[in-house]
């Protein structure tokens, strides 16, 4: 079932003039000015007019591509909303720091778009959709860095695959989003949302709270409302712990079922990149679009959902039979605000129809040197297929230009680099010998624990409380989907929900969080869940108008 349209943003229908003169004040943000009259609306006192009649912060892909498709709203002017949004709470107002830059060629591509709709042929399903990927995904024009300042100037010479398929059906590469440096890998210790090149995002719902990593900058994007979708990327809990800790939906694909050529990895037995939206229908789309199969990427040849419409797997009633294991040591602790919003998920789940199994698993893993061992190894792959004149050519390039450049590279340290640099990766080394145990016992930790568990009991999926499924889905290169489930009572705070399933079960993932989003809705955008930030931005709250004089110059 379709979400309503609401035309109004925070209960005020714009006039055309209004729209014109916020309009131009985007295009003219994008042009790069910098008047006084142009600042003063971006951050003042009272709410700047939006340039189109849309609530950016609750707008969703089906929502936007109907209103185009009306003729009621352009690709070029949502972009230019968008990087005017960006503008007053990215840069300035609560400074969230999500988005790290964007993408030149924006505008242009959002004025192609409307010239594809306006010749009323087939178009792909998110033409004229603004999409921010995390900045450790190759856009050709852009550098992809990492948020490392070794990477700064690091041109690819082509787009990502997914990029590719984004472009395919439709969508406008609005820009990168920050993220923990090197997917937070580098160090131990360092910050989630860190990193030397791009300094800290903050979290849109509570900017005292962590926003969670490596996909920071994606989540905080998804939350706030700077782009319709964002991607972020996983190795272990880096799509679905932000997602859970920004109240937004987050998919871990399988292994496999989107290519990982053109993305700075760390290692490809688990790396993946995937959707982190407002809704599971968007997250959907969004998969549908990146999914296939890549002849440079081994993981994808086995892909049986290449070409897969995700959103068909979109049904109201699909948990209506359905067996979801409870894992026993996921459940909140009695007398918590998360036990009562446990609950009330469970309740809904069975409401919905699902029959609720409790089983026992054993979530923990080996110590291991996979991760260690592989991010040099593909690292060096990746690095090695840039062009000639690329700043870094392999690991130690980085190690070295970070030593060289301390003060600005190494508040945190980079003994993840350092480990991994020392590994002998050579066939026949005693590290390769040692690599392969550790994998085949993580494979036994996580893979073999699950579906021994999953089949013992029949089970369709598993179910965890936010990223707790995170550790064990990525060494088995499982999937998981993460969706919001409420807001803690004592601070407001975001709690979810994952479901987790075999390799290749997203269509049933995607039905169950569907079902359970559809029967619960709980999701709120940060300017509803905490006000404070955004009283003296263009994200205020609606309501009666008030003059904050008090705001900050």
């Amino acid at each position: 079932m379709e979400d309503a349209i609401d035309t109004r943003t925070h209960g005020r229908l714009f006039t055309p003039r209004r729209r014109a003169a916020a309009l131009a004040l985007a295009l003219a943000a994008v042009a790069g000015a910098s008047s006084p009259a142009a600042g003063a609306a971006l951050t003042g006192t009272r709410a700047a007019d939006r340039s189109v009649d849309v609530d950016l912060e609750n707008a969703t892909v089906a929502e936007l591509d109907r209103l185009m498709d009306a003729r009621k709203l352009t690709s070029t002017s949502l972009t230019a909303a968008y990087i005017t949004r960006i503008k007053a709470l990215n840069t300035s107002g609560p400074g969230l720091n999500a988005v790290r830059a964007l993408n030149p060629a924006a505008m242009r591509e959002a004025a192609a778009a409307d010239a594809a709709r306006r010749g009323r042929g087939p178009h792909g399903s998110l033409l004229g959709i603004p999409v921010i990927v995390k900045d450790n995904i190759d856009v050709k024009g852009m550098p992809t860095t990492a948020g490392s300042v070794a990477l700064a100037d690091s041109y690819p010479k082509a787009d990502a695959p997914l990029v590719t398929g984004l472009r395919k059906a439709g969508a406008v590469i609005l820009g990168k989003a920050n993220l923990t440096e090197f997917a937070n890998y580098l160090t131990n210790g360092m910050p989630s949302g860190y990193s030397s090149l791009g300094g800290q995002v903050l979290n849109a719902y509570d900017t005292s709270q962590t926003p969670s990593g490596s996909s920071s900058g994606s989540g905080v994007a998804a939350s706030i409302g700077f782009a319709a979708l964002t991607i972020g990327t996983e190795t272990s809990g880096s799509i679905l712990s932000p997602a859970y800790a920004n109240s937004v939906v987050g998919i871990k694909p399988t292994v496999g079922l989107v290519s990982r050529t053109g993305i700075i990895p760390i290692a490809a037995s688990q790396d993946t990149a995937g959707p982190m939206t407002r809704t599971v229908a968007d997250a959907a789309a969004e998969l549908t679009a990146i999914t296939g199969v890549d002849p440079e990427d081994p993981a994808t040849a086995a892909n049986p959902l290449a070409g897969h419409d995700f959103t068909k797997d979109l049904s109201a009633d699909a948990l209506r039979g359905a067996r979801i294991g409870v894992v026993a040591s996921q459940v909140p602790a009695e007398g918590t605000d998360n036990r009562t919003l446990w609950d009330a998920a469970v309740a809904a789940l069975r409401a919905r129809g699902a029959t609720l199994v409790d089983v026992t698993l054993d979530t923990s893993g080996p110590s291991s040197t996979v991760l260690s061992y592989e991010f040099k190894r593909d690292l060096n792959a990746y690095l090695a297929r840039l062009p000639r004149n690329a700043p870094m050519k392999t690991i130690d390039d980085i190690v070295a230009y970070n030593q060289a450049h301390a003060r600005e590279a190494l508040k945190f340290g980079q003994t993840n680099a350092l480990a991994s640099q020392a590994k002998d990766i050579s066939p026949g080394s005693a590290d390769t010998a040692r690599y392969q145990a550790d994998r085949a016992a993580d494979l036994a930790a996580s893979k073999d624990r699950l579906d021994a568990v999953i089949q013992a009991n029949d089970l369709g999926a598993l179910l965890f409380a936010n990223s707790g499924s995170a550790g064990i889905g990525a060494r088995a290169g499982y999937p998981s989907i993460n969706v919001p489930a409420g807001y803690q009572a004592a601070n407001r705070r975001p709690f979810s929900i994952a479901f987790l399933g075999r390799a290749w079960t997203e269509p049933a993932l995607i039905g169950y969080a569907y079902a359970y989003e559809q029967a619960t809705k709980l999701r709120r955008p940060p300017s509803e869940i905490n006000p404070a930030p955004y009283r003296c931005t263009i994200a205020a709250a609606p309501g009666p108008r008030r003059s904050y004089d008090s705001c900050a110059p």
